[in-house]
Formats: C-alpha cells, structure tokens, sequence
C-alpha cells in the first residue's frame, strides 16, 4: 500500500490543508490556546542531591514533565545527532522509502506516516523514523539508516549517554516516591529496559492553524527523553489547560510516561501533551521512550500501597498494555 508522505505533501506547496488533516472546531489549536506567561519547571542536574530529589518529585507531581539542564550530553553529539537524522529526511523520496516499515503488519521499525486514523478519520502533520536503541540483544541494525553513514556511530554514542542519564533519573524518581534508588529500574526490566529511538519531522503546513502534529496523548513508556529543534511546538496540560513548553538551548525534556504512573500507584501522572504545527518553519524532535520488556509485569510497587493507599491500578504484561493502549481498550 503506498502511504501518502507529509513532507511530500509539504513540499509541493499547498495553500489548503487538504481534508484528511483538517481537525474538528473543538481540537483546533485556535480554539484551545496555551496558557502564556508561566513556565514548565526546569531542573539542573548539578545542584544539590537533596533539593534535586525534591526538584524532580514535585515536577513529576505536579506536572508529569520538566526540562533538564547540566545533564552531561555533549552538546556537540546532540548537534551530531539531529545533523545525521536531519540529513536522512533530506534524501530523495525513493531512497527514504527503502526503510519504509509496515505497521498492519507488525513491522514498526523504520520509516513511517502514522495511517492509524482516530474516530474522526483524522491524521497527523508529522513523517518519523522509528527503531530500537539498547538493549543490543534487540537491535536491528538493518533497520536503521544507512544515510548518512555517520548515523550508526553517533546513535550508539547517544544510546550510551542516554542509558546513563536515565539511570540518574530513575533514582531520583525512586528517591522521590521514598523508594530505595534502585526500585524503579529493577521494575522497569534493569539492563533489559527498552530504549527506542523516534525522530518526528514536522513539515511547514499551509494551515497550522486547523492541524495537529500529534493530537493529545500521553506516552507508554515509562519515561520519555527528548531532544526539540529550535522551533516551538509542544504543549503539556496540566489543570486543565494547556501550557506551550519554550525552546531552551542545551535542555533536554523529560515526560512521566503511563508505567511510572502505574508503578508510582498515581503519584506521579503520565503527561497528556501534544504537537502544534508552523506555516513556515519544519520542527523536528527526537524522542528516546524509555519502556519495561514486552514480559515484564507493571503494576503499584508494594511500597506505595496500604490500607489507605490501595492498588489503583491492575498488574499486567507491558505486552499486555500495549496490546489495550494500541486498540484503546480500558487498561
């Protein structure tokens, strides 16, 4: 089946955003704006380990989302990075197509356009590039760009940063809930934690104004680290309303993802965000989701649970999760 590419469509310049994109009144970016004037919370890893621990447990609170800074990436492998997944997005269309992956049929990896309509036959303003990062056991390395021939090295040098920061954050999330620091990556599957790897391109769009580049979700992973370029896009919800997250050079942006929420009994909410579009500049982000292994099983650790605390949510396979949370089944 040949799939309708966004940035194909982005490039034969459109003045009309063509049906299948056009959200309903009520979705619209117009009709539900951003609070403006208040900042998301930005946390520097450097300071204090007692106030960092309490920095990081009252951002994912409250907010299930915060922006870090001083997390040790070279900032000169972030600028590698989206140099190389830039440079794949810039090969012709044909050469694209080769990676192209085939959801219907279970083949996530790769190149894609997310098909998978809503209940309003709607779709999304983003093309993206989907694999698997750690563990080495899992990778599929034919499945990743071949160009530009760079990709593969700075990815896995990424990966290695990445496993490390996600290691410090765990704990400090553990500590944060008063769990031994350990706690939640031993829950999350220890060295069999999944880290997948999504670059989202977002094409400049006629009418930014009627589209979404992702509609409101939040994610299945445990945590998600990502990487924006310089043009906003992102907005979280948070009482309800949403708030635009600002460009920050050198930060990072960290969203509590639905198995923390679980693990954390609610403690700490999984962030409902999504991605507005611009008419004249391409956004591009890459998002590493940090998920358990498909049989590993999710449910409120015994820590967080009493008489007056019971379990709020039920124990099941992330295969299991995915399973629901793909065909929006009641978890």
């Amino acid at each position: 089946m040949e799939v309708e590419r966004v940035q194909a469509l982005a490039t034969v310049g459109l003045d009309e955003l063509p049906a299948q994109f056009v959200r309903p009144s009520h979705e619209r970016p117009e009709s539900s704006r951003a609070i403006e004037g208040i900042t998301v919370p930005v946390i520097s890893l450097s300071q204090p380990h007692r106030s960092l621990v309490r920095a990081v447990h009252e951002a994912c609170h409250e907010w299930g989302f915060f922006l870090v800074t001083d997390h040790g990436i070279p900032p000169e492998l972030i600028r590698r990075l989206q140099e190389a997944g830039g440079d794949f997005f810039r090969l012709p269309q044909e050469e694209k197509e080769k990676y192209a992956n085939d959801p219907s049929r279970g083949s996530f990896e790769g190149y894609g356009t997310k098909m998978t309509k809503n209940h309003d036959e709607k779709v999304e303003w983003v093309d993206y590039f989907f694999h698997l990062m750690h563990p080495p056991c899992k990778v599929k390395h034919e499945t990743w760009p071949h160009h530009p021939p760079s990709y593969r090295e700075i990815t896995e040098k990424y990966n290695e940063e990445i496993l490390k920061l996600t290691k410090v954050l765990l704990e400090l999330i553990s500590e944060g809930l008063g769990l031994e620091k350990n706690a939640l990556k031993a829950s999350l599957g220890g060295d069999r934690m999944e880290l997948e790897m999504k670059i989202n391109l977002y094409p400049p769009c006629p009418q930014p104004q009627l589209a979404l580049g992702v509609e409101p979700h939040t994610d299945m992973s445990a945590v998600t680290i990502l990487v924006p370029n310089d043009v906003p896009g992102l907005q979280v919800w948070k009482d309800g309303n949403w708030f635009a997250v600002d460009y920050l050079a050198n930060a990072l942006f960290f969203h509590v993802g639905d198995q923390i929420e679980v693990l954390s009994n609610g403690k700490y909410k999984s962030v409902l965000h999504r991605s507005l579009v611009n008419k004249e500049k391409t956004r591009m982000s890459w998002a590493v989701f940090c998920a358990p292994p498909q049989e590993a099983l999710i449910g409120p650790l015994p820590g967080l649970m009493d008489d007056h605390n019971p379990a709020k949510y039920s124990t099941k396979t992330y295969a299991e999760f995915r399973h629901r949370k793909f065909n929006k089944l009641p978890q």
